[in-house]
């Protein structure tokens, strides 16, 4: 008796718009359940090397510098000193632009700010799906709960059968596609929050960096705090 409830039955028993409201849930699920372990691994390794670039600092020079940060291009640190090192060639060795009206403090400060919003717009891809599956899912369970419920009332309406045996398994049935819209909802809304810290974790160690970055190319100094007393300064190559 048992083999007749459950939730193979509800999909054999369905109809189009629950076998529907069932497929929609699992791709949602699946999406959601994709962009969070992809999102977890960049994490795992934007933090692999934030704890790369604190050793930037102890460097030579810059260009041991950069090799201690690697030669991976999608390294956000690595290009965050390239585009400075780049800015500040860029506003010394050039004239009769728009950009000659700003000092180097502020043109070096818009060029690591535009390096940073690229890279956190990249981090940011993705976050829409999880918010969107989060706050969407119960929805549409409760919609196939809904549905469920409806056509198990006419059935056994039709039947003239009433009985509390005849009504719970498929009003039970029906209410699974609620469960099922909050299995999905429920770890989209926990790994959105948990994506948002690490990302937040990122961006911080990114606009410390900058911070750093952009004293260096201004001042020719790392800015450091009183007792950073392991902190060398790179020296800046004329030219």
């Amino acid at each position: 008796m048992e083999s007749h409830f459950g939730i193979a039955n509800v999909w054999i028993q369905g109809d189009f718009v629950t076998r529907a409201v069932a497929l929609l849930l699992l791709g949602m699920s699946l999406a959601s359940w994709i962009v969070m372990l992809i999102k977890a691994l960049d994490i795992i390794r934007y933090k692999k090397l934030a704890r790369q670039a604190r050793d930037f600092w102890h460097s030579e020079d810059f260009a041991a510098g950069l090799t201690k940060l690697g030669s991976d291009p999608s390294n956000p640190f690595r290009h965050l000193a390239l585009e400075g090192r780049e800015a500040t060639a860029h506003h010394r060795n050039t004239q009769a632009h728009l950009h000659d009206s700003l000092d180097v403090s502020d043109w070096v400060t818009r060029c690591l700010r535009n390096c940073i919003d690229e890279f956190t717009a990249r981090m940011q891809s993705g976050l829409a799906i999880l918010a969107s599956v989060g706050s969407t899912a119960p929805f549409i369970g409760l919609f196939g709960t809904v549905w469920g419920i409806y056509h198990a009332l006419v059935a056994i309406g039709a039947s003239g059968q009433s009985t509390i045996d005849k009504v719970a398994g498929p009003i039970g049935e029906a209410l699974i596609m609620t469960a099922l819209g909050l299995a999905v909802a429920i770890p989209a809304v926990l790994g959105y929050n948990a994506l948002v810290r690490g990302n937040k974790s990122i961006l911080g160690s990114l606009n410390s960096f900058a911070h750093d970055l952009h004293a260096y190319f201004v001042t020719g100094a790392r800015v450091t705090v009183q007792g950073d007393v392991a902190a060398k300064v790179l020296p800046i190559k004329k030219g």
